[in-house]
């Protein structure tokens, strides 16, 4: 085979390739910008329940989307000055379930109304965490000359929030000094939940889910 015919013969072989790479680089450019990361927004820092956030709680963190949560927050500032209703641990992505707001009643059954309750017992608050379920048992009358009643308003509710003694709670009307819970109630428990706190003492009886 004559040299000239060999040379060409190997340019046109060495230009395939190359033709080759070149394709399969941009495919692998292609492949990584759609299998690109998004920004949302983590907890910069432990943050305890019931803390108003800022600027300094939060921080961007890049995730694939294809685990992207569907109620994540994109942005910094729909968060500022939010209350978490939950504990969220450095690196958590927060989502509208992490917030006090309608987020808390995020699955449950049509009509699940959110019912902020004051219990006689301000102990009780403390041993109480998110997903606890309770029994709401109202007291009536002083047991002297008003005889004392105790009835059942709700079993086996679910709490979505728990506050601190002493603390601004964010809720209207919520004495600072007293803890405030806040159950997810079913319409037909609502209004005699909402009304227990002027009809008697509110207790709350633990029956497990913490």
């Amino acid at each position: 085979m004559p040299l000239r015919r060999l040379v060409l013969l190997h340019r046109r072989v060495v230009a395939a390739l190359l033709l080759c790479a070149a394709a399969g680089v941009g495919v692998e450019a292609l492949l990584q910008n759609s299998n690109g990361t998004t920004t949302v927004i983590a907890a910069a820092i432990d943050v305890p329940v019931g803390t108003v956030l800022t600027a300094a709680h939060l921080v961007p963190r890049e995730i694939p989307p294809d685990v992207l949560p569907a109620t994540a927050f994109l942005a910094v500032e729909p968060l500022l000055g939010q209350r978490s209703a939950t504990p969220l641990r450095k690196g958590d992505i927060v989502t509208d379930t992490a917030l006090l707001g309608t987020g808390l009643l995020a699955g449950t059954p049509p009509g699940t109304v959110a019912v902020p309750l004051r219990p006689a017992d301000e102990s009780t608050v403390q041993l109480l965490a998110p997903g606890q379920l309770v029994d709401v048992v109202l007291t009536t009358g002083n047991g002297y000359d008003v005889a004392s009643e105790t009835r059942v308003l709700a079993s086996g509710v679910p709490v979505l929030w728990r506050s601190a003694p002493g603390t601004d709670q964010g809720w209207s009307g919520a004495d600072p000094q007293a803890g405030l819970v806040v159950v997810a109630a079913p319409p037909e428990d609502a209004a005699a939940l909402a009304g227990s706190a002027s009809s008697g003492e509110v207790y709350l009886v633990l029956t497990g889910g913490g």
